[in-house]
C-alpha cells in the first residue's frame, strides 16, 4: 500500500512538472505580447546606450513589439540594475549593463540594495568591449612610456576620469598605475558622457574607457589613444599598440550584458538570447557594431552564467588587490 501511495505521490509530481514545462513553453510561445523596457543603468550618450539602442531596435523588428531603452542612472548604475531586480519576473523589464554593474559592485558596494546573483537572472553577453587609454591632446606624449614618464615629472597627481568608481574603466586604471607606479588620481563621473565631457574640456588628462565611446572622438583629432588595454591589438586600431607591449601581462575587457529579474522562466531568456544572437549576427549587424568598437557575443543564459561566476571572483581578487574603496 506504501509503494502504491509513494508512486502516485511520484506520479503527481511528475505531471506536475510536465504542466510547468508546458505552460512555460506555451508563455514563450505568445511573448512578448506588448513592449519590453530595456533599462540601462547609466546617462544616456555613454558606450552602453550606445549598444542598447542599437540592438534594441533590431530586436523589435525581430520580436515584432517595441523595446524600449530607458536611461535609470545613479550610484554606478545600481539604481538600474536594482529597478529591474524588483520588476515582475515575466520579461518586460531586462537590463543591459556592464562588466562593472554585474561582476564588480558586488566587491565593491557590500551593502547593495539586491544580489546580482539571487536577484537577477542571466540572459545574454551581448558584445565584448575592447577598452583603450585615451589622453587630451594638449598632454605632450605619444606612447605610453611617455605618458608614465610625464606623470612621474608632475608636482600633483594627474587626474583621469573614470564612469564612476568601482566601474571597469576605473579598476582599469588602477590596474595601470599599481603596474607602472604613474603619478595618477580618479576623478568618478555619473556615467560616460560626463567622463568624457570632462576630458574633451581638458579637465583631465585622461580616461581608461570603451572604444565604443572613444573611437569617434579619436579618429577626428579631439583625443589621442595610447594603447587598447586588451591584448593583442584592435582591428579597429591596428596602428595603437596592445597595453601589454608596454605593461606585459596587462589584459582586460569590458563587456555589456543583458539580465532579467530572478524567476524568468528559462524558456523566456532563452527566447530574448536568441532574439538577441540572431540580430547582432547579421553581417550588417556585425560590421555596424564592431565599426562601433565592440565584438558580437550572444551566449546562451547557462553560458553567461558561467563566465559571470569567473568574472565576479576575478574582479573581486582585482578590487581586494587594489584596495579599492567608495569614497
Amino acid at each position: 500500500m506504501a509503494i502504491t501511495h509513494c508512486w502516485r505521490q511520484l506520479a503527481r509530481i511528475a505531471l506536475t512538472s510536465i504542466c510547468l514545462v508546458a505552460a512555460t513553453d506555451a508563455l514563450a510561445q505568445t511573448y512578448p505580447s506588448r513592449p519590453i523596457r530595456l533599462i540601462v543603468p547609466f546617462p544616456a550618450g555613454g558606450g552602453t546606450d550606445i549598444v542598447a539602442r542599437i540592438v534594441a531596435n533590431e530586436m523589435s523588428r525581430e520580436l515584432g513589439q517595441s523595446v524600449i531603452v530607458e536611461n535609470k542612472a545613479g550610484a554606478n548604475g545600481i539604481v538600474g540594475a536594482d529597478f529591474v531586480a524588483k520588476a515582475p519576473p515575466d520579461g518586460y523589464t531586462v537590463v543591459m549593463s556592464t562588466m562593472g554593474n554585474f561582476a564588480i559592485n558586488p566587491a565593491i558596494y557590500p551593502n547593495m540594495p539586491f544580489s546580482v546573483e539571487k536577484n537577477l537572472a542571466p540572459v545574454t553577453n551581448v558584445v565584448s568591449v575592447p577598452l583603450m587609454l585615451i589622453i587630451h591632446p594638449s598632454i605632450p606624449a605619444k606612447t605610453v612610456q611617455e605618458f608614465i614618464a610625464y606623470t612621474k615629472a608632475q608636482p600633483a597627481p594627474v587626474p583621469y576620469s573614470s564612469s564612476g568608481t568601482g566601474g571597469g574603466p576605473h579598476l582599469a586604471g588602477e590596474l595601470f598605475i599599481a603596474a607602472s607606479g604613474a603619478n595618477m588620481m580618479h576623478i568618478p563621473f555619473k556615467g560616460s558622457g560626463p567622463a568624457y565631457a570632462a576630458l574633451l574640456g581638458a579637465q583631465v588628462a585622461a580616461d581608461f574607457d570603451s572604444v565604443v565611446q572613444g573611437l569617434p572622438y579619436v579618429r577626428n583629432g579631439q583625443l589621442r589613444a595610447l594603447a587598447v588595454l586588451n591584448n593583442p591589438r584592435s582591428p579597429l586600431m591596428p596602428d595603437v599598440p596592445s597595453m601589454s607591449e608596454a605593461l606585459p601581462g596587462y589584459d582586460v575587457t569590458n563587456w555589456y550584458a543583458m539580465m532579467a529579474p530572478a524567476g524568468t522562466p528559462l524558456a523566456i531568456r532563452q527566447k530574448l538570447q536568441q532574439t538577441v544572437r540572431k540580430v547582432i549576427s547579421t553581417p550588417a549587424m556585425k560590421a555596424r557594431l564592431i565599426a562601433e568598437g565592440v565584438e558580437p557575443v550572444g551566449d546562451t543564459p547557462e553560458e553567461f552564467g558561467e563566465f559571470l561566476k569567473t568574472q565576479t571572483k576575478l574582479w573581486a581578487d582585482v578590487v581586494r588587490k587594489a584596495n579599492v574603496k567608495v569614497e
